[in-house]
């Protein structure tokens, strides 16, 4: 699709949801010039096609597309509360801690069902009994999408169950301060009172980990615009009760104050139908680009600038020899065994063909065009 055409889809998914959000029915002159196809294609970039599917159900407007992806979100909700409570039970069994995060809560802060999509189910965990949650999420049915790397393992039931058991909440490679802020996180939680191993953060540190997370994604491939309806919601929810001098403290401590405040602002301004300056609309353009033009040249840009050089060259070395920090965190195995560090600088590149051809073609095309 034009990026012309894209950006006319987008704002016109945004003032949808906006009719969604408030349980409005869309002015009908809004509706004339809709192209249902255009809109649902970038509807489903964003994960926002059943908030539009609501919207356009109630202007009386019914389109396949859109009502069965609503349906889909309605019951991918459903099946995911179901074994979420499994995973948790197991947990409890086993005297591990625990806590739900992101979207599992979030999604009841919705006025309907199914209106926050879920990608997957993300739950926090003792890091120290990694291994045995892989047996026990094995034990309950689940397959194994990827173990011991990264931050988080990724675990898959048919037929819409992703799950991510998050052993810690950031790695070292993330951007900011936010590996060492929430490096000793338990000391943050508060202890649930319905059960026995199960946390919760405040709803104020409920908001700044919501926030570093987007940040996270923001400063690399880009993140997309429910990123800023989540916000909406939450301040919608929680905005006259929350401790705002707090939250901005410790998003100074992590370095995301400035962008706390802007996204905060675009996104009341977005979802409650005001007008929003140049900048803002600038930086609105980030979010809906994102994941579909200008994901990759940003992730490109923002890997130029943490090498504070523009070489090319420079670019291609930390790409082919990462530093340690990130093959702790990426490839533990040779962590371990430093002496075959020269293997994986021969393993990466062929890895990088053979598993993520299209990723490494789009970096590798973008590169050179820059």
């Amino acid at each position: 699709m034009e990026k012309e055409k894209f950006h006319k889809n987008a704002y016109d998914m945004i003032y949808l949801t906006r009719c969604a959000m408030d349980g409005k029915k869309p002015d009908p002159k809004h509706l004339q010039d809709l192209n249902l196809e255009e809109l649902f294609e970038v509807c489903e970039k964003h994960t926002m096609t059943a908030c539009v599917a609501y919207a356009l159900e109630s202007a009386g407007i019914r389109d396949n597309r859109f009502s069965q992806a609503k349906e889909k979100s309605i019951r991918k909700n459903v099946l995911l509360d179901a074994d979420r409570k499994k995973v948790l039970s197991r947990l409890e069994q086993e005297k591990i801690w625990y806590m739900p995060l992101k979207g599992a809560i979030m999604k009841d802060w919705y006025p309907k069902l199914g209106m926050r999509q879920m990608s997957d189910n993300d739950i926090l965990y003792d890091g120290a009994y990694r291994e045995k949650v892989r047996d026990i999420m094995l034990e309950i049915g689940f397959t194994c999408e990827h173990f011991g790397t990264g931050h988080d393992d990724s675990y898959y039931k048919q037929p819409v169950s992703n799950f991510e058991m998050h052993h810690a909440l950031f790695s070292v490679s993330h951007a900011g301060k936010a590996y060492d802020y929430y490096k000793d996180v338990k000391e943050r939680l508060l202890k649930d009172e319905t059960n026995e191993y199960g946390y919760h953060f405040s709803i104020e540190d409920f908001y700044i980990y919501m926030t570093a997370h987007e940040y996270r994604h923001y400063e690399n491939r880009g993140t997309g615009v429910r990123s800023l309806l989540d916000t909406y919601v939450f301040v919608k929810k929680y905005g006259d009760t929350v401790d705002w001098d707090y939250i901005t403290a410790e998003m100074q401590k992590l370095e995301m104050a400035d962008y706390e405040q802007e996204s905060r602002q675009l996104a009341m301004k977005l979802f409650s139908g005001q007008d929003i300056s140049q900048t803002e609309q600038e930086m609105l353009d980030i979010y809906i680009l994102s994941g579909v033009y200008g994901s990759m040249e940003q992730l490109v840009e923002r890997r130029f600038s943490r090498n504070q050089s523009d070489s090319k060259a420079v670019y291609i070395f930390h790409r082919l020899f990462p530093s340690m920090n990130q093959i702790k965190v990426y490839h533990p195995f040779f962590y371990r065994h430093k002496w075959l560090i020269p293997v994986l600088w021969v393993y990466r590149p062929i890895h990088g063909v053979v598993a993520k051809r299209k990723m490494v073609s789009e970096e590798i095309q973008y590169l050179f065009k820059k």
